[in-house]
């Protein structure tokens, strides 16, 4: 196992002033608790996260050392209503550091995951917090890299387990993290005015579109069929009695087929 190195991981060129931590509760809480001692751009990795969580406290179990568990404290250049946009962009940006570094497909599974071979590989959580200095938003990022085995009944992947041809070693995490911080730099700057190409980017690399879905939503479980996006990355579903809905928000969300 080769440790991460917060050294090769401070690129100059990039806004991110990342620490490493050896193990934290969960990372994105370590930034909350931080949130005002600390740089605008701070980034927290992990090698062991005893208390990692995704959407509505499901728990992130990841093994000591094989995968890329981070949090990043940020200020969006953009409009509150605007932040949301965060998790689009930034799947968008793991999708493509993946695409850059491995010979591999990921595809977006809204509104927070990414799979490879309709198995999740990575998860993402946005949350506010609030501070003397106003609204900040901390976005945690779980990515699976050299993880082989999983707790039974999680339908998960690693990138290691989905190359084509076994390698001889471990992906190198330092490099695929630089990889992905210099993504998420890029595809931040697109969320004013330059984030409907950034969704036409991301349509090609929905994993729902043109599947039968269900999904709980506020206003209780949905069924349809995904059409489209619409311009905030939402989904458009057809129904069965052939009437359209825009799904803003969403748990639970899965292939109605599987």
């Amino acid at each position: 196992m080769i440790p991460l190195d917060a050294t090769a991981l401070n690129d100059p060129t990039l806004p991110w002033h990342v620490t490493v931590l050896d193990e934290v509760g969960s990372t994105s809480d370590w930034l909350k608790q931080h949130a005002t001692e600390l740089p605008l751009g701070s980034v927290v990795f992990t090698e062991s996260q005893t208390a990692g969580r995704g959407r509505r406290e499901n728990r992130w179990i990841a093994p000591r050392g094989k995968d890329l568990m981070f949090s990043q404290l940020l200020r969006p250049e953009a409009p509150c209503e605007q932040w949301p946009r965060i998790t689009t962009l930034a799947a968008l940006a793991i999708c493509k550091a993946i695409e850059a570094e491995l010979p591999l497909q990921p595809r977006i599974k809204w509104p927070n995951d990414i799979y490879l071979s309709d198995r999740k590989v990575s998860g993402l959580l946005a949350e506010t917090v609030s501070t003397r200095d106003g609204m900040l938003l901390v976005l945690g990022i779980g990515l699976n890299v050299n993880t082989r085995e999983f707790s039974p009944g999680i339908v998960a992947t690693s990138l290691l387990s989905e190359l084509p041809t076994t390698p001889l070693g471990e992906l190198d995490r330092n490099s695929l993290a630089n990889r992905v911080l210099g993504s998420l730099d890029a595809e931040f700057q697109r969320i004013g005015d330059d984030f409907s190409s950034a969704i036409a980017e991301v349509r090609p690399r929905s994993w729902l579109l043109g599947r039968q879905i269900r999904a709980k939503a506020p206003q209780g479980e949905v069924f349809g069929r995904v059409l489209d996006l619409n311009e905030e990355g939402h989904l458009i579903l057809e129904f069965p009695d052939g009437n359209t809905h825009t799904l803003t928000s969403a748990d639970e969300v899965r292939d109605a087929q599987a």
